[in-house]
Parts: structure tokens; sequence; C-alpha cells
């Protein structure tokens, strides 16, 4: 994730190390302090999993968001979406995102008032991401020229020229740590191309079927949190499933969800509540989709 944290800083300037610092600290004193004064064990927070979940939920909140709402998803990523259930290895959904739908659903305003990039030479405190502009102009009838002459271009959404929260707006930084997981066998390929792959080819369809009133699937793949929930968040091995089977089921289902939501639903994004629906499916799909055993012997019929 270091690409994409120094690219949001460049971007957002040292309010992107302000909010990735309070919410480490934060996740890490919380996960202490829980374990330590009220669950009465040895805390964990040496192995490294709480920092990660601190970086994630820093990487999807804006950068201008008070101090103390990162502490609040902290305190939801950490007490609801980890220890609640036990701890490291025993939690069903994804703690981050936990933390950032509590947050969207709690502080709605605070959630979607984007900073505007440094970058863009606008004179202005907060502007929209491509995704909210998409989503209002459809809603109020505006044109798809309309909406494409409002959009950045394809270049710049995939360097990170654009408004969003601080580590989803390099598309280009988040496939460079992306291929490095990959490289150093972190993940597998199956859930990050099978979410991808399912998006592009949903929001082709529908483009193609009326092009007057869906934007071209090259916008949905390039902008909102897209690579960062496929590469980083949907993969956590603890919420994803185990087989590549069911991992590919499990992206698919993702993908599917992620523009049904955009399209249909009150959000401009729906990557964190469909992965958050497919943790949940998890259990059922390392159930019933298992490898084939070899080597099983096969029950002999019994003579009579």
């Amino acid at each position: 994730m270091i690409p994409a944290l120094l690219w949001s800083v460049f971007v957002f300037g040292l309010d992107a190390l302000r909010v990735t610092l309070i919410a480490v600290v934060a996740c890490l004193a919380f996960e202490y302090i829980v374990q330590k004064y009220l669950m009465k064990i040895k805390p964990t927070v040496t192995d490294g999993s709480a920092l990660i979940t601190g970086i994630l939920l820093a990487f999807n909140v804006p950068s201008n968001i008070p101090w103390w709402i990162i502490v609040v998803g902290a305190m939801a990523s950490i007490g609801l979406g980890k220890l609640s259930f036990g701890g490291l290895g025993s939690n069903i959904f994804n703690p981050a995102l936990v933390g950032r739908v509590f947050l969207l659903i709690s502080f709605p305003v605070q959630m979607t008032s984007w900073p505007v990039n440094k970058m863009s030479g606008i004179d202005a405190v907060t502007s929209a991401t491509p995704l909210g502009i998409i989503k209002e102009g459809l809603n109020n009838g505006v044109s798809v020229s309309e909406i494409y002459s409002k959009l950045p271009t394809p270049t710049d959404m995939f360097i990170g020229n654009i408004e969003g929260s601080l580590g989803e707006i390099s598309a280009l930084f988040l496939i460079l740590g992306g291929i490095y997981l990959l490289i150093k066998k972190v993940i597998t390929w199956h859930i990050p191309v099978s979410i991808i792959a399912t998006a592009a080819i949903m929001s082709a369809i529908f483009w193609l079927v009326n092009p007057d009133l869906y934007i071209n699937p090259v916008y949905h793949i390039l902008t909102g949190g897209l690579m960062l929930g496929a590469i980083y968040m949907a993969t956590d091995m603890v919420s994803s499933p185990m087989t590549p089977k069911a991992q590919l089921i499990y992206g698919v289902g993702i993908g599917v969800l992620t523009i049904l939501i955009r399209f249909f639903g009150a959000y401009p994004e729906g990557i964190s509540f469909a992965i958050l629906i497919m943790n949940a499916m998890v259990p059922l799909l390392n159930r019933y989709i298992k490898p084939k055993r070899f080597g099983e012997l096969k029950k002999q019929p019994v003579k009579g």
C-alpha cells in the first residue's frame, strides 16, 4: 500500500498523513485496550493486523475528515468488525470495511465531502468524485454527453488526478502494489481479476444496451473504490474463501453487486457493501466448494 499512500500525500498533502496516523494509532490503541482490560487476554497488536486495518480505514475516508470521526471509525473497525468475533482469524467481515460503512451511515455528509485535488488548480474547498458526478447527473436527467464533459479523462483517473478517498484515487499505484502482492504470493489473481472483469462486463452490457443512460465501463473500472476493494480488501485472507473456485464465485458476486448498487442504489459507490455481503457468504462457499480428495477409499457394499 506504500505507493498509493505516497501518492495520496503528494495529492492531498499532510492531511493524508494526519488521517493515516490517527487511524493507525487509534486501531492499535483500541485493540490493546479491549484485549488487555476487557477480554483479559494477551494483546496481539504486534501481529500487524491492526496496523493494516488502520491504513485501510484511512484509505477509505476523505483527507479532510475530522479526527474524532476517524477515531470512531477505528473503534467500529476493531471493536465491531474484529474483536466482537474473537479477534484475528475469527472475524467474518473485513474490519476496515465495517468501520467505513459504519462511518458512511453515521456521518454521510463528512464522508462524502471531498477535498479538491491539489493538482487540479481549482480554487475551491470541496468537489465531487467522478462517481458522484455520474450519479447526480443521471438522477437529475443530465444528458450522458454533458456528464462526460464534466468528468476527468481516463488518463487522469488512471494516474490519480481526481477527487476521492485517500487510497482509491490512483488505479496505477494500486495496481503496482497489487503486482507486488502477487509476486510475493500474498494474494492470488482469482479474486481481483474476477471482481474487475465482472464489473467491466456488467457495466459494458448496460452501456451497449443503452449508451444514453449508462456510462462507458472504463469510468467504472478506473474510478471509485473498485481497485482498492478488489486488490486489498476483498482478498483479506480471513474473510475470503479458501479455494480458487470459491474465490472466483466470490469475486463474481462482488463485481455484480458493486455495479447493481452503483446503478440502482442510493450511493454512488457499491464496492464496500458488496464485499461485506459476500463476506457473509464465505462460510457457505467454504463448506460446499471443496477440492476433490485424492486417495480416498470408496466404501465397499456390504454383502448380506
